[in-house]
């Protein structure tokens, strides 16, 4: 139960007791939403270019009869490391904080991106270069195990308790921003350069863009406090006395919520990659749609799913996240098959199809941030988030291409994708009866929050911003 209280003195308390005078102004929110926001699109930007140059990686790196699932196995192997940096950096964020976790990942992200760009190829120094390729990836996925977590954590703890949907929706629309970012980068440099320069040196310049976008985000991340939530927590002596400790009271006592968070982000996570990740492979090498069309599809369909995510963020904040997530779940389940079917007609049926399931999938996808960090208490929220996201996201999210591609491939049926979505929903929909409401429920404490339905929806958001504004946050 949310321990909020705006009603009775507007200008007095907020979140858990806190003063409202005592919370961080809108523009600091901003900030930190933007600073979130561009490590996000920073992790994401690599696995979106990654998808899109798949094709010139392959004949680099992996030469031979079966360069193409040998490079998606590539993208994969960076999952392997990232249930390793959940457990390394989650706890850590809970015993020193989230910013300077947040500080590290980003850097490191970035720098492996970026050295993904200088590789020798196959054909200069052989087998050494997918080796090195590897290990650039397992760099990348240890960082990312805490860089999301982290991220969607420092979000949420940011946000005022009534639009914590509608901030935490900008995380994902900065992922979604890293994915088009990365197609569009692509799709610039087929046109302009050429197939011949792109096959020989212009597959390395996505890459390079690592780099200046990891020091913007790292510069915005500089600039901000720790968040309300861990200072509070930190000041009352209640943070985790060691990040081992943390992990214990973790495994030990929330395993509950850490299985029921299992259950969403298997799905979350299927849907995502299949169609964010393996999408422009399948249209090109499965239905035959030319590199340039195939990326257009991708691309039209992530800048309709950006536009539409802060509005469902902040849907959420008025109608809960239960009711979101079952219309997606329900949704997808229903639409996948046919909109399969669809893609398989043409460029018209692909955009089409695409755009349908990109549509349905935004309620999960604009609510990972509210949802998720509340699901825990504070002193364990970034462990909690980072360990169970990560060790899901690298059993269903990482293999999702791999296991697209070799059952589509060894069976010749095109509507796969479709089915292993569908049945990934299932489970999903299984979890979702044991999903509490959270939605305008504080999450400062030790407690699990939870909210009652007066904690949210449109009255309780305009009394949340009318005693923000009577302390002049």
């Amino acid at each position: 139960m949310s321990t909020q209280n705006t009603a009775g003195d507007p200008a007095s308390e907020g979140a858990g007791g806190v003063a409202f005078e005592n919370l961080p102004d809108r523009p600091t929110i901003r900030k930190a939403v933007a600073a979130s926001a561009m490590g996000n699109a920073t992790e994401w930007y690599d696995y979106g270019a990654y998808a899109v140059v798949a094709t010139y990686i392959g004949h680099h790196f992996f030469p031979g009869e079966h360069e193409t699932l040998l490079t998606l196995a590539t993208l994969a192997v960076s999952f392997i490391a990232r249930p390793f940096g959940g457990f390394f950096w989650g706890p850590l964020g809970d015993r020193l904080g989230r910013k300077g976790v947040l500080a590290m990942t980003i850097i490191m992200m970035s720098a492996a991106t970026f050295c993904i760009g200088l590789l020798p190829t196959y054909e200069t120094i052989g087998i050494g270069a997918p080796i090195l390729l590897i290990i650039l990836r397992l760099i990348q996925g240890f960082s990312t195990g805490g860089e999301y977590g982290g991220a969607a954590t420092f979000m949420a703890e940011y946000a005022p308790d009534k639009r914590r949907g509608l901030y935490g929706s900008f995380l994902e629309f900065g992922t979604l921003g890293g994915f088009a970012l990365g197609a569009g980068i692509v799709l610039v440099l087929q046109l302009v350069l050429g197939e011949a320069a792109m096959e020989d040196w212009g597959w390395r310049l996505p890459f390079f863009v690592a780099g200046p976008l990891g020091a913007i985000g790292l510069y915005l991340r500089s600039k901000l406090d720790e968040t309300p939530v861990y200072e509070e927590l930190d000041e009352a002596g209640e943070s985790e006395d060691s990040a081992t400790k943390g992990l214990r009271d973790l495994m030990v006592e929330y395993w509950k919520p850490m299985l029921t968070m299992a259950g969403l982000v298997i799905p979350l996570n299927v849907v995502n990659y299949t169609l964010l990740t393996y999408m422009p492979t399948y249209l090109g090498t499965k239905i035959g749609m030319g590199e340039t069309e195939s990326l257009v599809v991708i691309i039209v369909g992530e800048v309709l799913m950006m536009m539409v995510i802060p509005f469902a963020g902040h849907f959420s904040d008025i109608v809960g996240r239960r009711p979101m997530w079952w219309f997606s779940l329900i949704g997808l389940f229903v639409f996948a098959l046919p909109m399969y079917f669809l893609m398989g007609t043409g460029f018209v049926g692909a955009m089409v199809g695409f755009a349908v399931l990109g549509l349905l999938y935004i309620p999960q996808l604009s609510t990972i941030s509210a949802t998720f960090p509340a699901m825990f208490p504070a002193h364990v929220r970034f462990a909690g988030f980072a360990v169970t996201y990560n060790v899901f996201t690298a059993a269903f999210g990482g293999t999702a291409a791999s296991v697209n591609e070799a059952a589509v491939e060894g069976t010749g049926f095109l509507e796969f994708p479709a089915a292993y979505m569908m049945g990934a929903c299932v489970i999903g929909m299984i979890a979702m009866l044991f999903v509490k409401e959270t939605a305008g429920a504080s999450l400062h404490g030790r407690d699990i929050p939870e909210s009652e339905p007066e904690d949210y929806g449109s009255e309780a958001i305009a009394e949340e911003s009318a005693a923000l504004d009577a302390c002049g946050r």
